[in-house]
């Protein structure tokens, strides 16, 4: 098969449908789409960074494989939040009762929902600002926690809703709070 890189304009809108369809035929890139229908392809990240996102992912798994509490989701996993955007958390995770409200062909495509919890790790080249932005979205779409762990500064941005953002200066552990009972994140392999 041959493979052509294409060049899309800045202003090129897509629906949620349209979305779907260049998801699908582009399983190996990593696409998100904004609330107004921007396209966004993001290049894969890094090994390092890839192994440290294996790491959350799998900590989280086996936390939720103990307690039955919800369904975990890794990186390549798509939702529809309320607005409209179509985003992929790095890792997050869905209240199983809320999870169990949707369909099987809802579950089977982009989620319509906002996960109760979601995790952004940064990349050394990528920008906060547009990870706040997504955080952000997150916690107004629904999200009840989300972690921004900025391992270039070696810092964490906790989102919570109703609340200013808290920012933790290398921790060595985070906390599930009442989100995710009893779960705590082992930062050391990360940083």
């Amino acid at each position: 098969m041959l493979k052509t890189t294409i060049t899309i304009p800045q202003t090129f809108k897509v629906t949620h449908e349209q979305f779907q369809q260049i998801a699908a035929v582009n399983r190996d890139l990593r696409l998100e789409r904004t609330a107004t229908g921007e396209l966004i392809i993001m290049a894969p990240t890094g090994s390092e960074t890839g192994n440290r996102n294996q790491d959350m992912s799998g900590q989280l798994w086996l936390w939720n494989r103990q307690t039955k509490l919800g369904v975990v989701f890794d990186s390549s996993s798509g939702f529809k939040l309320p607005n409209g955007a179509d985003r992929s958390p790095d890792a997050s995770w869905v209240k199983l009762e809320r999870w169990q409200t949707l369909t099987p062909k809802q579950q089977e495509g982009f989620a319509p929902l906002c996960p109760d919890f979601v995790v952004e790790l940064r990349s050394k080249s990528d920008n906060m600002e547009p990870l706040r932005e997504k955080m952000r979205e997150y916690i107004t779409n629904g999200s009840r926690l989300g972690w921004l762990i900025d391992r270039k500064n070696q810092k964490v941005e906790i989102y919570r809703q109703n609340q200013d953002v808290e920012i933790l200066d290398h921790p060595r552990t985070l906390s599930g709070e009442d989100v995710l009972p009893g779960f705590v994140l082992d930062l050391i392999d990360v940083w």
